[in-house]
């Protein structure tokens, strides 16, 4: 059982950590639960910033419905961080509402959000609970960028691309942002079209053209992004487009030709041939842990292009550091619900939770963002 207000699980992942490092600087007691208390203690104790100031406690618990829950219980919010959440997301989001917590986790995996909404949202509305998928740098930023773009009357129609620094640049990704990367291929990428979802052909790509750039930044549906999800019920918004795309054009183009392997060779193959080919594809891309990120060097753009009949907006928030402001982002959303401040239960995007001005102007009190409206 929890001692205290936030449960941070997955506290030894690289994302887990961020986050930790958040709530100590805001004076946030915590409970970090993950599979082996030792080994969390030492990672901890090598990564966490001003952990000796901390007030926390590390509780051992299994991946499974029963054991999380009974960690789970007695906090307020639970920050999941373990990823691939379509494998391993939905048990934790059980557990939180068995333990009656508000859950938030870190993924824009759309088959694993679309299962979230559909199987847990009106549980958690009933029990005057909030889920929040994908309170994080990708795709909070870009979510943000819209809703900014939305502030103009008369704009029905988004498009989002979040581009950032990629793998081969210093700091890479995560190892479980790298399995969820390659777990894309399993699944059906989504955009919104005149208020349905449509699935993406898998050839899908984009040459996105954008001030900041010199070169045209080719990005790909990432999933589609929880963004479509997330408007699929927004009356102000008909069509919603998103996509990422890395700084390296040749990372990203790397993956799409994986894309296309995957559906000519290993899309029939049993699972667990599958998971075979998953794992090899993170071990020989994301063989440890990355150093820690670096502001002079971790940057993102991410744009919302509104347009309405007659109106036009582009929106564009810059930041730096992507997965230290994922921990800002995890905590600002757990001090809203620890106090009780939250304008949506049942599941809801951490903007239409807490409001894109309050996570925008906590991103920038804090350095790691700033935003720009223009009329086109």
């Amino acid at each position: 059982m929890a001692k205290y207000p936030v449960v941070v699980y997955g506290a030894s992942g690289y994302t887990g950590m961020l986050t930790m490092d958040w709530l100590i600087d805001q004076g946030i007691p915590f409970t970090a639960v993950a599979r082996n208390a030792k080994r969390t203690q030492e990672m901890m104790a090598q990564r966490v910033v001003r952990l000796e100031s901390a007030t926390y406690e590390i509780i051992e618990a299994e991946h499974n419905v029963e054991s999380l829950t009974a960690a789970f219980k007695g906090a307020k919010v639970v920050c999941n961080t373990v990823g691939p959440f379509v494998n391993f997301g939905l048990i934790a989001v059980e557990a939180a509402l068995k333990a009656g917590c508000h859950h938030l986790d870190t993924t824009g995996e759309q088959s694993y959000v679309r299962q979230v909404r559909d199987q847990f949202g009106e549980l958690y509305r009933q029990a005057g609970l909030l889920v929040s998928p994908s309170v994080s740098y990708m795709y909070s930023f870009s979510e943000i960028a819209a809703e900014l773009a939305l502030e103009t009357q008369g704009i029905d129609a988004l498009e989002t691309a979040a581009m950032c620094r990629g793998p081969r640049e210093s700091a890479g990704v995560s190892i479980g942002s790298a399995a969820s990367i390659f777990e894309l291929f399993r699944n059906e990428q989504c955009y919104l079209w005149d208020k349905k979802l449509v699935a993406h052909p898998v050839t899908a790509s984009f040459n996105i053209v954008d001030p900041n750039f010199i070169q045209p930044v080719f990005s790909l549906p990432w999933s589609g992004t929880s963004l479509p999800v997330y408007f699929e019920q927004d009356s102000r918004v008909r069509s919603c487009i998103s996509s990422v795309g890395f700084y390296d054009n040749n990372v990203m183009q790397m993956v799409h030709a994986l894309a296309q392997k995957w559906e000519a060779e290993y899309k029939h193959l049993p699972k667990e041939q599958q998971d075979a080919v998953v794992k090899s594809l993170v071990e020989s891309t994301t063989p440890s842990m990355p150093p820690r990120e670096r502001t002079t060097v971790q940057r993102s753009v991410d744009v919302a292009i509104g347009r309405g009949q007659l109106a036009a907006v582009r929106a564009t928030v810059h930041g730096v550091a992507p997965y230290i402001s994922t921990g800002a982002l995890q905590t600002a959303a757990a001090i809203k619900l620890i106090d009780g401040e939250t304008n949506k239960v049942g599941f809801a995007s951490g903007s239409k939770a807490f409001g894109h001005r309050y996570l925008l102007g906590f991103l920038e009190q804090r350095g790691l963002a700033r935003a720009s409206v223009s009329q086109l």
